[in-house]
């Protein structure tokens, strides 16, 4: 998707998100160092806190005030303001729950926006860490640090042999067969890792990882922030398949050179 398939103005989109987020931020982060929170379990076997609920409803209250025009998709509540807008937001507001429950710092929340069903622009804000990462279509793609604020560029490796990945082992792989797969690429790999969640992937944006390769059991929520921000640092971003989309239920970012053959081996 190009600046001309998307007639609003994402700067201002992504202002909103950013402000959006810092708001965001300001809750959970607190609620993050105190514990101050109960766990219940949702029927996909997963947590939820009253932190993701309350979060996602300060997101999407803010969002519709602000864009009434749009529609906004949060991953606890479900659809909220205009339900047939070809605009629509998708939040995450704590991916990496897990983490969160448990004193991990590696979890954030997830801003992206969405035209006719394609994500064109992602704010991806990890508090606990200090860092956020955002980018878009026209936008480029950028991360802020306590050390740093640049713009982002994946790596130039195109030797699997070279390369660090990071796998996310989930039972979804061992359903369809496919473990051997994750194993023989990380045997393949220079070094791998298991950093997992939005991370994995903004670490690919980054330059510092070289393909990321995500659990199969995801949503469209993990992923459609990051798929724009990827892309936009010039990376790959598809599904276990190679198909370009973050609807799916699997994930593969790539710096690009290297996304064939993981495509081919993960198959």
């Amino acid at each position: 998707m190009t600046m001309s398939d998307t007639p609003l103005e994402l700067a201002a989109e992504l202002a909103l998100a950013l402000e959006v987020a810092d708001a965001a931020d300001a809750y959970t982060l607190p609620h993050f160092v105190d514990r101050d929170f109960s766990v219940d379990w949702k029927t996909n076997a997963t947590e939820v806190t009253e932190i993701d609920r309350g979060a996602e409803s300060l997101i999407v209250e803010a969002l519709v005030a602000a864009r009434p025009g749009h529609g906004v998709f949060g991953e606890e509540h479900g659809l909220a303001g205009d339900h047939d807008a070809p605009w629509r937001w998708v939040i995450d507001p704590i991916d990496g729950t897990s983490g969160f429950v448990r004193g991990i710092p590696v979890w954030a929340t997830l801003i992206a926006l969405t035209y006719q069903g394609d994500a064109v622009m992602g704010v991806v804000s990890a508090p606990a860490i200090g860092t956020r990462w955002w980018g878009g279509v026209g936008l480029g793609a950028h991360m802020r640090s306590p050390i740093v604020e640049r713009e982002l560029g994946v790596s130039t490796v195109d030797d699997l042999a070279e390369a660090q990945v990071s796998v996310t082992h989930s039972p979804g792989w061992d359903d369809v067969g496919r473990t051997p797969n994750l194993v023989a690429l990380q045997q393949r790999a220079r070094r791998s890792r298991g950093m997992g969640d939005f991370w994995q992937h903004m670490l690919v944006a980054e330059g510092s990882m070289d393909v990321a390769v995500d659990a199969i059991g995801v949503a469209p929520y993990d992923l459609a922030a990051v798929k724009p921000i990827v892309e936009a640092a010039g990376g790959t971003f598809t599904d276990r398949f190679g198909e370009v989309t973050h609807q799916h239920d699997s994930a593969v970012s790539s710096n690009g050179r290297l996304h064939r053959t993981v495509i081919d081996l993960l198959a």
